[in-house]
C-alpha cells in the first residue's frame, strides 16, 4: 500500500509537466563521448518516452572523440586555434566518415522496438537532412581554419514540417554551403542556432563533466569542483560568472564557460529555457524535466521567482500550501469559500508558476494597525529567505497604507517573529473587532512590530 501511494503521489507530481510539454519543441544536444557511454541506450529509451508524450524533439549529436580516433588511425595530427580544430581537406574526410558512422548508429538505436523496454512497440520516425547552411570560420590569429565553419542559417520551415508529422529530427555537426562545400561545425553551435530558429521551449545540453547543478544556493566553484553551478541562473547571472574580472570565471571549467555562452545566446534570442545537465546520472534528462528542482542548471532570461497579488485562480494552490499547516494547528482553518472572499488580501510567492509561499494583510484603518496572517512557505523552500521576503513585502504594503503598526497572532512561530523584530503584547492591544473574534481554544500569542520610529 505504501508503494502504491508513493506511485500515485509521483504520478500526480509529473502530470503537470506532461501536460505543459506536449507539443513543445525541445532541442537536445549531446557529445560523441555520450554516444560511447554504456548508458546511452537508456538515454535513447528516455528520448522515446519524451516523443510518446508529444514532445517535438530535435537531437544534435557531436563526434569529437570519434573524429580524433579516426585521425589517430590515419596517423594524422590536428592543429587547434583557441580550442577550435583546423579542418583541412584530409581532416575533413575523417570528419565525414566519423560523423556519418555516429549518425547511423544513433538512427539504428532510435529504431529499436525491443519487448520489455520503454522502446516496445515504438514507432519513432527519424528525419535527417541538410537543415544547416554554414560558412567558413575564416582566419583566426593568422591561421586559416579552412573547412571549419559556423552556422549561417537554419532551414526552420523544413524542420517544423518534420516535427509536425511526429518525426524526431536528428542533426549532425556538419553544415553545407550553397556552393556544395561541407563544413565541420561544433554541435553546440548547431544546437543553439536551431533552438533560436525554432523558438524552442527548451535547449538541453548533456555535458560530459560531472557535478553540474550540485550547488543549490550559490555558486561554489573551487579548485576541486570547477563544474558546480546553482540550480537556476538568469542571463545576467551567467554574464556575471563569465566576467573576466570575476574570480569565479578563472575557476570555471572551460566546457562550462562554453555552454554558459550558448545559454546566454539562446535565452537572449527567445529560447525559453536552457538546461545544462551532467549525463553521467541514469535518467538525467527525465529527472531534470519532470521534477521541480531538477538535477542540473537551468538558465532563463529572467528570474523564475515572483511576488505578486493573489488572484481567484490561485485559490487551489494556496489551499494546497496551507492545508497541511492547518491540520497541524499552525494556521487557522480557511475553507475555499472564505479564501475566495478574502483573496484580495493575499500575496503569493511563486517559483516557475508554482505557489511556494503566501501571506495575507488585513488593515484596520480606524485603529491605525494591520494584521499579518496566513504566512506560509512550502517545506521544500524553508530556511531559504522566502518567509523573510514575504514579511518585508507585507511591511512595505502596511507602510504604503500610512500605517506604522503590524500585529500577528501565532501559536508555533513565536521565535521566528521575535527574530524579525516583533514584541509580545496583550490581547487588549488588538482592535476591538479582532478581540471579539479571538479564539480562546487556540490561545494564540499576540506580537506587534512598529515599522516606523516616531520622529
Amino acid at each position: 500500500m505504501k508503494h502504491t501511494n508513493h506511485f500515485v503521489s509521483w504520478f500526480r507530481s509529473v502530470a503537470p509537466y506532461t501536460n505543459a510539454f506536449r507539443g513543445k519543441i525541445f532541442v537536445i544536444a549531446f557529445s560523441g563521448n555520450m554516444v560511447t557511454d554504456q548508458k546511452f541506450v537508456d538515454f535513447i529509451h528516455d528520448i522515446n518516452l519524451l516523443a510518446s508524450l508529444g514532445v517535438r524533439l530535435v537531437l544534435v549529436h557531436g563526434a569529437r572523440p570519434q573524429i580524433q580516433a579516426r585521425l589517430d588511425e590515419c596517423q594524422l595530427s590536428s592543429q587547434f586555434v583557441k580550442q577550435t580544430r583546423v579542418t583541412d581537406t584530409t581532416t575533413l574526410q575523417c570528419v565525414k566518415e566519423s560523423v556519418g558512422r555516429v549518425h547511423i548508429e544513433i538512427e539504428a538505436l532510435l529504431s529499436m522496438g525491443l519487448a520489455n523496454t520503454p522502446m516496445a512497440n515504438a514507432s519513432i520516425r527519424v528525419a535527417s537532412g541538410n537543415f544547416v547552411t554554414a560558412c567558413p570560420f575564416g582566419v583566426i590569429d593568422g591561421v586559416d581554419l579552412m573547412h571549419t565553419g559556423k552556422v549561417r542559417k537554419i532551414n526552420a520551415n523544413a524542420i517544423h514540417t518534420h516535427l509536425q508529422h511526429g518525426e524526431v529530427v536528428l542533426t549532425s555537426p556538419l553544415g553545407y554551403s550553397p556552393t556544395g562545400e561541407i563544413f565541420n561545425l561544433t554541435f553546440e553551435n548547431v544546437a543553439t542556432e536551431i533552438a533560436i530558429a525554432l523558438n524552442a521551449e527548451k535547449l538541453i545540453f548533456l555535458l560530459d563533466t560531472p557535478g553540474v547543478g550540485d550547488s543549490t544556493e550559490e555558486v561554489k566553484v573551487s579548485a576541486e569542483n570547477t563544474n558546480a553551478l546553482p540550480r537556476e541562473l538568469t542571463v545576467a547571472d551567467c554574464k556575471s560568472l563569465l566576467d573576466p574580472q570575476s574570480q569565479t570565471t578563472t575557476q570555471l571549467a572551460d566546457e562550462i564557460k562554453s555552454f554558459l555562452d550558448c545559454a546566454i545566446n539562446a535565452c537572449e534570442s527567445n529560447v525559453t529555457r536552457t538546461h545544462l545537465i551532467s549525463h553521467d546520472t541514469d535518467g538525467a534528462i527525465l529527472k531534470e524535466l519532470f521534477t521541480h528542482n531538477g538535477i542540473g542548471c537551468m538558465v532563463s532570461q529572467n528570474t523564475l521567482q515572483s511576488l505578486r497579488n493573489a488572484k481567484i485562480e490561485d485559490v487551489g494552490g494556496i489551499l494546497q500550501l496551507i492545508e497541511p499547516l492547518e491540520a497541524e494547528g499552525v494556521l487557522v482553518r480557511r475553507n475555499r469559500e472564505l479564501l475566495e472572499i478574502e483573496i484580495e488580501h493575499f500575496i503569493i510567492f511563486e517559483h516557475d508558476g508554482i505557489i511556494i509561499g503566501c501571506a495575507a494583510l488585513y488593515p484596520f484603518p480606524n485603529e491605525g494597525v494591520c494584521e499579518l496572517a496566513c504566512l506560509a512557505v512550502h517545506p521544500d523552500y524553508r530556511n531559504t529567505g522566502h518567509g523573510n521576503r514575504l514579511l518585508k513585502d507585507i511591511e512595505a504594503r502596511t507602510i504604503a497604507l500610512g500605517i506604522q503598526t503590524l500585529f500577528v497572532l501565532t501559536t508555533q512561530a513565536t521565535h521566528w517573529f521575535i527574530e524579525h523584530g516583533f514584541l509580545e503584547t496583550t490581547l487588549a492591544e488588538l482592535p476591538k473587532e479582532k478581540q471579539d473574534l479571538y479564539n480562546y481554544q487556540r490561545c494564540s500569542k499576540v506580537y506587534v512590530k512598529c515599522l516606523l520610529q516616531e520622529p
